[in-house]
């Protein structure tokens, strides 16, 4: 029988592995956005157009959901740490290889190479922390997401000053370092995490043919798709009201982010409520940035849809972990091809919206399908939480 005492120490003892993981999310998410925040000097560096250098962040999603499954195909007996840490490598490598590209061919082969660092890396550190948090799965979860929120909130802003000051191949050559650093955090504080001895094509054939696996993983699509019809374009949807003041409310979408995360961490015992709330909380974060005819209420629009999508990723994945606990490890490579898909179809979608119907059309249109969503997972029974398990 699991103690209180028990749950206690191994969350004390699991901190630095956590950490670990956290910092090896954070780095590698920050490089899949890297293109994105030294737009304009990569193209000119490369002598391409800036809608060209945008396909840097395409590929990488575009790679992420394709690779997401089949990772653990190609290793499924290989101790996770180990994959993990390879997997960190690889990112760094791919962020060296950025750097010192002569053209946009090898520029985008090496984005590829990040899709599958990122695609794997989001797969396996879920578990790999569970393994070094048992029952603690929502700090776990929360740790990661709070990780990608830093990545996006702080090394975008940040990734553009360096890029302005020292050059945008100094900035991939940054994320290099960081990446390594990342990797050897783990390799010092990981412990061993054993492949499930089902792991591979056992464990995704069972997870594919799952109903609620399948159909979780739509839901989480339609959820992330909702967001990523509008997200790409939030800086037209300010624009109209608060043309000065963008950066200042993206710092609020930022904030609201950090919020989300630690907010969905608190949830993690009501999970049914959180993982349906959430896309609903979107949906209105989003109609209100639409219809919002003053600065103050922009300011509580964006602060809304921040805190909301950013409570997805924790909702999600502990739903789907927990959905089938033996079956987490291709559950969880289920959620990341949805997210990696319903981002890049998710912006395709949008930009057609803005260009034909405006800015306003493209958001209300992501809050409908977020609607969708939030009303299929309301309709699911929500899994057991593993503590409460563990109690028994």
């Amino acid at each position: 029988m699991t103690t209180l005492r028990d749950h206690r120490s191994a969350t004390r003892s699991g901190w630095k592995p956590v950490i670990a993981l956290s910092l090896g999310i954070a780095t590698v998410v920050a490089s899949e956005f890297l293109p994105a925040s030294v737009l304009p000097d990569l193209s000119r560096g490369l002598g391409i157009s800036e809608g060209m250098a945008g396909l840097a962040v395409a590929a990488t999603a575009v790679a992420g959901a394709v690779t997401a499954p089949s990772i653990a195909l190609v290793l499924p007996r290989t101790d996770r740490r180990r994959v993990l840490t390879l997997l960190l490598l690889i990112a760094t490598a791919s962020n060296i290889v950025v750097a010192i590209a002569p053209d946009f061919a090898l520029l985008l082969t090496a984005r590829v190479l990040l899709g599958i660092a990122l695609a794997g890396y989001w797969s396996f550190a879920f578990p790999a922390g569970v393994r070094a948090m048992p029952g603690r799965d929502h700090v776990v979860s929360t740790a990661l997401a709070f990780g990608v929120s830093v990545a996006t909130v702080v090394g975008v802003p940040v990734a553009s000053l360096v890029s302005g000051a020292l050059g945008w191949r100094t900035t991939f050559a940054a994320a290099a370092v960081l990446c390594a650093l990342a990797a050897l955090s783990l390799v010092l504080t990981l412990p061993s995490v054993p492949a499930h001895p089902s792991a591979g094509s056992a464990m995704l054939g069972r997870a594919v043919r799952t109903p609620r696996l399948v159909l979780g993983s739509v839901l989480v699509a339609l959820s992330v798709l909702g967001n990523f019809v509008a997200y790409p374009y939030i800086r037209v949807a300010v624009a109209g009201i608060a043309p000065n003041a963008a950066g200042w409310l993206l710092l609020c979408w930022g904030l609201g982010a950090m919020l989300g995360n630690l907010l969905a961490g608190r949830m993690a015992g009501r999970l049914r409520m959180l993982v349906a709330s959430a896309p609903l909380l979107l949906a209105v974060g989003l109609v209100l940035t639409a219809t919002a005819q003053s600065l103050p209420l922009l300011v509580v629009a964006v602060v809304i849809w921040g805190v909301a999508f950013n409570a997805l990723p924790v909702a999600t994945q502990l739903w789907m972990a927990r959905a089938e606990p033996e079956l987490a490890e291709s559950a969880l490579s289920l959620q990341v091809m949805a997210f990696q898909l319903a981002i890049t179809i998710g912006a395709v979608i949008g930009g057609v919206l803005l260009d034909s119907y405006g800015v306003s059309t493209a958001l209300i249109v992501g809050a409908v399908v977020a609607i969708a969503a939030s009303a299929g997972f309301a309709a699911l029974p929500a899994p057991s939480s593993p503590l409460a398990r563990t109690r028994s």
